[in-house]
């Protein structure tokens, strides 16, 4: 820790966390110092978990050492984050406190597959790298039979991730043959494929589903899982069994969020959508710690798009704010998404989620294009912000 308090404490190191404290770093140029908080010692980059699943990638292609961000001027501490006071701009983190000028909480969404009994037993996080691995391993030897992938319950992020996962496993059995051996179900809490992003793109990718022979359910929330037999039950009324479970699990914000009076009891963190600045002065929030709300009704999909350009604008804004000049930034809600399929093709979609009445979201023709387009900005992330 430095002798003099840091002028911005980044809590988290994902997408958002990541890009906001490399962007500090560079702007500030040693006139405030940059710590970066983070439990876990390296970045995952999450969207490269679905080609771990099929074997097209291994665990130390997709993952980068914080420690990295060092030589970047950033001061990386390892530990977790035990209290937040958003009122003294304060931290606890391995038993130490950290005091700042600014803070960018970008600390995520927590997995919570306990809130659905039996289901962290009976399956495999598509959300995790330990789930992945297991899930690769268990489509090794799976042979024949039915597999389900479920969205438990929503919110949850990466929109478009548990209806590629569906696709990437017909594609690994389409492969190899046997997919005339294998049912998959793809059960899902919300009503359509990221809705959120209009009727048309909603449907494209049902049509995507679908046209790989997946039997497509949607409103089913999963309320409670037989591990023994894998049996599952929905909110609906309706039961179904399976072979093999992949699953998204239900999320909440961080314990340490919750408890800091920074959200509502069982929401997100509210924050201005334009600067992303709490209620409390100093301190804003990033990523898929935020609730946003929009005009139709429903909040703006927790997907790494939102939280790189939000941590672009929170960054600057602070850098301005600290060297006391430059014209401070909006957040747009203009997010993209690429949407695998498999058999080297993907689809695109890009919008202005702030758009109203409604999202104007676009979705391009599926195509080899996209999964190339996806491949490269894989390799451009892990060497732009290492």
């Amino acid at each position: 820790m430095n002798s003099r308090s840091p002028t911005v404490l980044v809590l988290g190191g994902g997408v958002g966390g990541l890009v906001a404290a490399n962007r500090l770093a560079r702007a500030l140029d040693g006139r405030g110092g940059v710590v970066l908080i983070e439990r876990e010692s390296d970045h995952l980059f999450t969207p490269s978990l679905l080609w771990l699943m099929g074997g097209k990638r291994r665990p130390e292609q997709i993952r980068r050492p914080l420690s990295a961000l060092r030589r970047r001027g950033v001061e990386v501490v390892r530990a977790e984050i035990e209290s937040i006071d958003p009122r003294a701009r304060s931290v606890v983190a391995g038993g130490k406190a950290f005091n700042a000028d600014h803070i960018v909480i970008a600390l995520g969404a927590d997995l919570a597959p306990e809130r659905v009994r039996g289901l962290a037993e009976a399956g495999h996080n598509l959300y995790t790298l330990p789930g992945m691995l297991s899930l690769q391993q268990a489509l090794q030897r799976f042979d024949a039979g039915r597999i389900a992938v479920v969205i438990a319950s929503v919110p949850f992020k990466c929109p478009a991730a548990p209806y590629e996962a569906a696709m990437l496993i017909h594609d690994f059995f389409r492969a190899q043959g046997r997919r005339d051996r294998v049912q998959i179900d793809l059960y899902a809490a919300e009503p359509g494929p990221m809705g959120v992003a209009g009727a048309e793109v909603s449907a494209a990718v049902r049509n995507m589903v679908t046209e790989c022979g997946i039997a497509y359910h949607p409103e089913h929330v999963l309320t409670e899982v037989d591990p023994e037999r894998r049996g599952l039950a929905f909110a609906n009324g309706k039961r179904a069994d399976c072979d093999l479970l992949a699953f998204v699990p239900p999320h909440q914000a961080p314990r340490v969020v919750r408890e800091s009076g920074l959200c509502p009891e069982g929401g997100w963190v509210p924050v201005n959508r334009a600067t992303l600045e709490t209620a409390f002065p100093g301190v804003h929030a990033i990523g898929d710690v935020t609730g946003i709300p929009l005009k139709l009704g429903k909040p703006l999909p927790k997907a790494g798009t939102f939280a790189h350009a939000q941590a672009e604008v929170v960054a600057h804004n602070i850098a301005c704010a600290v060297l006391g000049r430059g014209e401070p930034r909006q957040f747009d809600g203009v997010g993209e998404c690429f949407i695998e399929m498999g058999q080297g093709r993907a689809g695109y979609a890009k919008g202005n989620f702030f758009a109203e009445p409604l999202p104007e979201v676009r979705m391009r023709t599926p195509g080899r294009r996209w999964h190339w387009s996806k491949v490269l900005f894989e390799k451009h992330w892990l060497w732009r912000w290492f």
